[in-house]
């Protein structure tokens, strides 16, 4: 049962112009093939504001921070807009309190009073409202009237920084939501019990982008010129998820091959990755160019620390690098992947059977395995998420009527 000619509000934590491909903005653009869809940017704090106030990314929104702005973002799509809140307050510092929760409120004001605007500039009444994720701000769709509330849900709240807040607040968008989506087995199992109009639909990737790097006229990334082959690759964002202490073990022990880590460095201790010789970081690369990087790669990895948080997640670029055709590489910290992978990915508990994973798969790779891998990747695409995704809010909707 597909969803067609409806109007729908997808609230993201994720940014529509950020350098990291965003599962929210990508299932909104699908969605808007058949639907009319607005997709509200999480909003600029006023300390976001002036930390950036110099960049591309504030210079595109500056002209719509006023509160009575009733203009939006043209994506190419006439049924696709992006609509960018006024800017907020500052509130993260404060303790989880009353006064948080109370300012808190105004700001989720100010992102309503946004919307209605922009609803009723389009002539909207009836709509779906989607909170992708963005549990900063849980309440937003209480005081709004949409015919179906939805939260989905991308990642484990975890850390001091998100947990500090959005624990209490994610709770608040589960038992609000007339349906949850969960992108994972783990966040599947735990947000059921807390609502039970919870599904699974795990994630998938633009098969038909990483997939460049399988053609012949893709030319390899300038980052990686230079390099000494063979390179082992990551792709992503370097953050607290990444096991640096294992990749240090395995790199260490072989000189003789390039780690090449492709992506913004938001960690402070690198534990010694950044002294090794045989390690090159590249800094930030946008998202355009990820299949010219991936073509770089030998094998690709995803070394991640095996703990809670971790077991919960399902990274888009695990199907990226197989829609790449590249071996993949990875660390057993989410034990729930296996059963989307056949036989494609190995899945290694320490440093020792992660180095003798890679050495493997670069002494079987074959115009086989590529094919196979690609042939796996198909099946999991963005075009058949989104077709979950739309019976899922279809169903529920026609249950509500």
């Amino acid at each position: 049962m597909n969803l067609w000619g409806q109007n729908i509000v997808v609230f993201s934590l994720f940014r529509f112009d950020a350098d990291i491909e965003s599962t929210a903005y990508t299932v909104a653009s699908k969605l808007a093939e058949h639907n009319r869809v607005f997709y509200v940017d999480n909003p600029y704090t006023l300390r976001d504001w002036w930390v950036n106030k110099n960049s591309m990314s504030f210079k595109k929104r500056r002209r719509f921070f006023s509160l009575f702005s009733r203009e939006v973002i043209d994506t190419g799509n006439p049924n696709f807009k992006v609509v960018i809140p006024p800017l907020v307050l500052s509130l993260h510092f404060l303790p989880e309190g009353f006064l948080y929760r109370l300012l808190l409120g105004l700001n989720e004001f100010l992102i309503r009073f946004r919307i209605r605007r922009i609803l009723r500039r389009f002539g909207v009444t009836d709509y779906i409202f989607i909170n992708a994720f963005n549990f900063h701000y849980p309440t937003v769709a209480r005081k709004l009237s949409p015919s179906l509330r939805v939260y989905y849900c991308l990642d484990p709240v975890a850390g001091n920084f998100d947990g500090k807040h959005g624990i209490k607040s994610e709770a608040m968008l589960v038992g609000d939501a007339d349906l949850v989506i969960c992108s994972s087995k783990n966040l599947y199992a735990h947000k059921l019990e807390m609502n039970p109009n919870s599904y699974l639909v795990p994630n998938a990737a633009d098969i038909f982008h990483s997939g460049k790097a399988t053609r012949p006229e893709t030319a390899v990334s300038e980052a990686l010129v230079g390099i000494p082959r063979p390179v082992i690759g990551y792709f992503g964002s370097i953050e607290h998820r990444f096991d640096f202490e294992l990749v240090y073990k395995v790199a260490s022990a072989r000189p003789e091959w390039s780690f090449v880590l492709a992506g913004p460095v938001f960690a402070e201790d690198l534990a010694g990755l950044d002294k090794l010789k045989n390690v090159h970081f590249t800094g930030r690369i946008p998202y355009a160019g990820m299949p010219a990087v991936i073509k770089g790669f030998d094998v690709a990895v995803i070394p991640f620390r095996k703990d809670e948080g971790s077991a919960a997640v399902f990274p888009l670029k695990l199907f990226e690098y197989l829609g790449a055709g590249k071996p993949v590489v990875a660390t057993d910290f989410n034990p729930d992947l296996a059963e989307y992978t056949e036989d494609m990915v190995a899945y290694c508990k320490d440093a020792a059977s992660f180095e003798a994973a890679i050495s493997r798969e670069m002494e079987t790779d074959s115009p086989e395995r590529v094919a196979e891998r690609t042939r796996l990747a198909a099946q999991h695409t963005w075009d058949r998420r989104v077709e979950t995704i739309s019976s899922l809010l279809s169903q529920t909707l026609a249950g509500r009527t």
